[in-house]
This record gives C-alpha cells, structure tokens and sequence, in this order.
C-alpha cells in the first residue's frame, strides 16, 4: 500500500477543494451548473479525487475506519455562539451582543436558555421558515413569526461535554446544511448528493422518488467491495432510500452492536450511526442534555477502541432547527437539474443553490488538529468526498465532487496529536436523569444477531423493539399550527409519524413480520458500563 501523505492528497485534489475555500461559487460566467460542468469550470458526477488511480484505491492508508454521526436540529451559534474559539456572537463584556426584530420592529437579543428541554412553541426550519429566516443573506428574519424561542443558546454550563470535544478536537464554524429545509432531505444529501427535490421531512413523498441517478454512497462502497454498516438507535438513515434498503437489510445493526464493535476493534470501512427519532435526539422539544449523554456515549466507545489510532469519526446536525445564526450560507453548486418540490405560488422561491444555515461539526480523530478551528466551507457532502477521498470513489453528483473533504482538519503528516484520547468532560445530564423530559438514562439497547437478506418487503422496519418511553410534558411544537404557505414542519410528533409511515407504510404487516423475526434473534446488552476512557461519559 503506497504511503500517501497529506500534501499529495491535497494537491490531487486542488479542482474540487479549491471551489469551495471561499465559500463561493466558482465563476461561471452566467452559464448554468450543468454548462460549467460540460465546460470544464466544476467537476461532474463520478469525478475521483484522484484521476490517475482507479476506484478503490486507498489514498489515506492511515485511516481504516470512518464513523459518520449526525444529531439534530442546531445551528452553530445557538451551541457554540458563546464558545472562545469560533465565529460566534459579538461579545461586549462577556455577554452576546446578536438580536432580530420581532414584527413590530423591536430588538429581541439572543438570550441564554433556563433550560436543557426545548419548551414551549417550537422553532422550525421548514423551506419557507429558513428562507424568511436567512432573507436573502440579511440574517435578520428569525422572528418574522414572533417566536422568540428562536433565540435561546446553551453553553458549557448545560452541554460541557460538547464544549470540552471542542477544547480539543477541530471544531467547524463554516459547516453548512446541505439544504435550506429539514431533515429528510440534508440526510438524504448526506448519503447521495441530493435530495432529489425534497425539501421536506414527508415520507410518503420520500419514499416515492426515484432511486438517486448517482446511486447513494452505499451503492458505491458494495461496488468495491468495502465494508459498511448503518448502526441505528430506532430508524435506520439508509431507509430514506428503498432500493438500497431493500439491498442491504443484512446491514443494519443496533447500537448495542456498535458499542461492542468498538470494543472488539471491528468496526467496518465505513459505519454511520443513526440516533434516535424517538428518543436520545436533540430535536425541539427534547431535552438536550440527553442527547449529548448519548453522543458521549458514542465517542467514549469510539475513543476506548482497539482501533482508535485508525479511526476517524464525524460528527455534525442535520440542520439548524430554527435556532438563530448570525452567518449568512453561501451559494451552493446544484447537485443536479431537479428543481425543489415546491408551490410557486405558495412557498418561498429558491433553489438547490443555497446552503441552509450553520450547524456545529466536528472531527475526531488521533491525527485531529489539536484545538483548531475549521473556516473551510463544509457541508454533509463534505463526509461523502471524505470517504471518496479514501477509496478513490467517483462523485455522486456536482454537490459532492466540488465539496471539500475535510482533510484541513488532520495532520497526516506527523504522529497524531491525539495516540491517547483525551479524557473529555462528563455530560451535562443530571445523576437523577432529566428533569423535562420522561426518557430514562441509560437506554435500553439491544444487540442483534445479523439477518439474512430478504426480499419479500419494501418497508424497513426499526432496529430495536421496547424503545424506551419518550413521551414529556413539555411543549410541542403540535401545538402551534404552521403559517399559510408553510411546508409540513419537523417536531418530535412528526418524526414519530414520519418512523411509523417509513415502517409500515410500504408493506405493512410483512414488516411487522420482518420486525418480530429481527426480535427473536436478538439479546440484550447493558450499557451501565460501556467501555470508555475513565468512565467519562457517565455523569
């Protein structure tokens, strides 16, 4: 295996990586994504980052894992705004200086949240919703709907484990939603590029689309023959693709076996983490504070691993949720000609050619740059170039070959900074458990025995059985009907529609049979004491 260092990876990739530094488009003289591509000015779909090598080639020998986990539903600034290092809030004498007029013209400053759970009426990041909110690069429409809870923040104080990660690891305060809307389509853009005109968390419309034209980043992994599994709480993310779902059921697992995966040192080439829809996320109105002891949770296993030294972990959020930042998202290269599920008449105008607000990301890994701050533009499509960067793969689309490929964020160069993972700060939650919100702490995960591929059902069912129970008294954002012309918002009912639709709604009960199949092969597991550096992620 050829030894290939940082500065060579980098120069093989100049076309792609230099589009993005600026965070701008590349000039195209007013020709359309698809004319700058015949012509040369971006790079198409199935460019490899290195064109004298064939795909599947290694380019980064050093690394022979890659752990993808993506939360929910936060900009940068309503986590980080107050954090030392980064583009936060402008600060004057130690508080945030950042508000938006509310719709009678008044100054509503950012303010510090009492609380870990996301009370009252919640925040959207609807296409509508986030395209008031950004107007027009203004930064100044959050409370265009009087909803102030779109200027909470947390800090140190409520999530110390998030804030100690980045006391450490690259922390990325240019990281983008790929999309200016919800979760389905950023998750989708995450794992193939595009959304394919979804703009929204709907699953019978999702479920409906054609299979991506580029395939998704798993198509292209089976293809070479490298390995890969999607490890989930309760929704697995390959099943916002049928046909790859249907493909790969046998790649499903739970996070029970990721926890004993990283204990045994056998993770696969490539594993993405699923977190809860239902329970552990960090999506209004659940308690936040849960959310980090289960990402704690993840990255202390990932960090007591056997195969640390070899492994390198991304972590970021799907989209912004509504919640305030003061960066304006730059202009995005179309991923393809397929314009956005819209209402001309209706909904906001736009395109695919806009990155939807910030959201924290970070990357984690031994021969992370101890304390750096990341200003290179990314978006989730920067994950998709990283592993494509790994094994030499073909872009997907035009979004995913002009990405960067986080690569600033390591020094490959040099012995890694970080051989011994450092011991991180305890989450936030309580001992007694959350105060808001009725999810017990630890969850109940389940470990599974793998299952032979079938081919009798189309609808994926959930990875685990018993979920904990997630219901909480706290506000929901059901309770406050959306505006006239607003897409269907995300809030933790509609997830939970959203999992029930992805479960049943194909086949029904074939996967209820599918799902107690899955059960009968399945043992318990306990994650009291899971392993990980000092006990660390326990409050």
């Amino acid at each position: 295996m050829e030894d290939v260092s940082r500065r060579r990876v980098l120069q093989g990739l100049a076309v792609s990586t230099g589009l993005v530094l600026t965070g701008t488009r590349p000039a195209m003289a007013g020709a359309s994504p698809a004319e700058a591509e015949r012509a040369g000015r971006i790079a198409g779909p199935g460019t490899r980052p290195d064109p004298g090598k064939p795909e599947g080639a290694d380019l980064l020998p050093q690394i022979d894992h890659i752990v993808i986990y993506m939360q929910e539903n936060h900009s940068y600034d309503s986590y980080f705004g107050t954090y030392p290092r980064g583009d936060g809030y402008t600060m004057v004498g130690g508080k945030p200086t950042n508000s938006a007029k509310d719709s009678k013209g008044r100054a509503v400053p950012v303010f510090r949240s009492t609380e870990t759970c996301q009370t009252g009426r919640g925040v959207s990041q609807s296409w509508d919703q986030t395209h008031l909110q950004i107007d027009g690069g203004a930064m100044d429409g959050w409370l265009n709907n009087d909803n102030t809870n779109a200027m909470k923040y947390w800090d140190g104080g409520h999530l110390p484990f998030y804030w100690s990660l980045a006391d450490h690891f690259p922390l990325c305060d240019r990281w983008f939603g790929s999309a200016p809307c919800q979760t389905y389509p950023n998750r989708m853009y995450l794992q193939a590029a595009t959304s394919q005109g979804l703009v929204e968390t709907d699953t019978t419309k999702a479920l409906n689309l054609p299979h991506p034209k580029g395939g998704t980043i798993w198509d292209k992994l089976n293809a070479f023959g490298i390995s890969w599994l999607d490890y989930a709480l309760d929704l697995p993310d390959i099943a916002l693709f049928p046909k790859t779902w249907n493909a790969n059921k046998d790649k499903v697992r739970t996070t029970g076996d990721f926890l004993a995966d990283c204990a045994s040192g056998t993770l696969p080439s490539v594993s993405i983490v699923s977190p809860g829809v239902a329970s552990y996320t960090e999506e209004n109105p659940a308690d936040v504070q849960l959310g980090e002891k289960f990402t704690a949770m993840l990255v202390n296993a990932v960090m007591s691993s056997p195969a640390w030294g070899r492994t390198l972990m991304v972590f970021t959020y799907d989209e912004h949720g509504g919640y305030y930042d003061h960066v304006a998202p730059p202009a995005a290269i179309t991923p393809d000609d397929i314009p956005p599920d819209i209402d001309p008449k209706t909904d906001q105008p736009g395109r695919f050619d806009l990155y939807g607000p910030r959201v924290p990301g970070f990357v984690i890994s031994p021969y992370s740059r101890p304390g750096y701050t990341s200003s290179v533009v990314h978006d989730h499509t920067s994950i998709l170039r990283l592993v494509e960067t790994k094994f030499n793969l073909g872009a997907l689309t035009r979004r995913d070959a002009n990405a960067s490929n986080l690569l600033d964020c390591l020094d490959l160069d040099n012995p890694p900074a970080f051989a011994t993972p450092p011991t991180l700060a305890n989450p936030g939650l309580p001992a007694s458990g959350s105060s808001c919100e009725n999810t017990p702490w630890p969850p109940k995960l389940v470990r599974t025995a793998p299952a032979a591929p079938e081919t009798t059902t189309t609808a994926p069912p959930t990875t685990t059985a018993g979920s904990p129970d997630t219901s909480s008294g706290s506000g929901d954002v059901g309770a406050y009907p959306t505006q006239p012309g607003e897409l269907a918002r995300t809030g933790s009912q509609h997830e939970r529609l959203a999992l029930l639709g992805l479960t049943l709604l194909a086949a029904g009960g074939a996967a209820m049979a599918t799902q107690h199949r899955l059960d009968a092969q399945r043992v318990p597991v306990s994650v009291d004491t899971p392993p990980q550096p000092s006990d660390s992620f326990e409050a």
